[in-house]
């Protein structure tokens, strides 16, 4: 299935792209405002890792020209995925 969700379609879109990628990873590639302004095949994993240093939607926005609607949706993922990496093995039943 691809998801109810658009959070979970784009990842699984990541997925089926590349085996060795584990969906929208903010890890893969450093934060880099040069390569935010070209459309890449690295760009969304340097706009993971802008997410995740803090960079708000509308500076992305700025750098991308990127609906914020997709934006949001992407910091939503990056903002999960800091979630369960603080909780790390401690997993509450509710995640």
């Amino acid at each position: 299935s691809i998801g109810r969700k658009f959070e979970e379609a784009f990842q699984k879109a990541f997925r089926m792209v590349d085996g060795n990628v584990d969906g929208f990873d903010p890890d893969l590639y450093p934060v880099n405002d040069d390569v935010l302004k070209e459309p890449t095949d690295k760009r969304m994993f340097v706009l993971a890792a802008a997410l995740q240093a803090g960079y708000s939607i509308d500076r992305l926005y700025d750098l991308t020209k990127i609906d914020k609607w997709f934006l949001q949706k992407m910091k939503n993922i990056i903002d999960f995925n800091t979630k369960m990496k603080k909780l790390g093995n401690n997993l509450p039943v509710s995640v």
